[in-house]
């Protein structure tokens, strides 16, 4: 038996202004969207905007449905966007951001297993890292490197 250690590596910035000023261009945009959320049931609204090598950026929010598995995360419906309308460039940043109707939140809010899963496959598909910048309503932003630091153990098409 032995064991094996895994460590994550995250930056982590007091506000949004101590964000490079494309970075916080980025987040802005992701806030923006997030207001434009779809989220009658859970209240909760995400924003993600997306930086192309091509200098694009795409936009994403949650939307949900009654039927809650019906709905799609903010992060899936920008990356699924930006697959199928540019599939030849490359995502260089991520920033997501996420407020509820109800309550403050102020810890950074990474994104969900089926999202971190779904950014892993451009991650993977396009052989370099993506850098991720998360965030609640207000407070400290995390930054990671790459989805490998949020989803060390990931499943690839290698496994198949």
């Amino acid at each position: 038996m032995k064991n094996i250690t895994i460590t994550t590596d995250l930056t982590v910035y007091n506000s949004i202004n101590e964000l490079p000023k494309a970075t916080q261009q980025l987040l802005e945009q992701a806030i923006a969207i997030r207001k434009k959320a779809y989220a009658p049931y859970s209240k909760f609204r995400v924003g993600a905007a997306i930086l192309l090598d091509n200098g694009e950026v795409i936009l994403g929010s949650n939307q949900e449905n009654a039927a809650y598995p019906s709905g799609l995360c903010a992060e899936r419906v920008a990356i699924f966007y930006a697959g199928s309308m540019y599939p030849e460039a490359k995502i260089v940043q991520m920033a997501i951001t996420a407020a509820s109707d109800t309550t403050k939140t102020e810890t950074p809010i990474p994104p969900c297993g089926a999202c971190r899963q779904s950014i892993a496959e451009y991650e993977i598909k396009q052989d370099s890292p993506i850098e991720i910048y998360f965030m609640g309503e207000s407070g400290d932003i995390y930054k990671s490197n790459s989805l490998k630091n949020l989803l060390p153990l990931m499943f690839d098409k290698n496994f198949l």
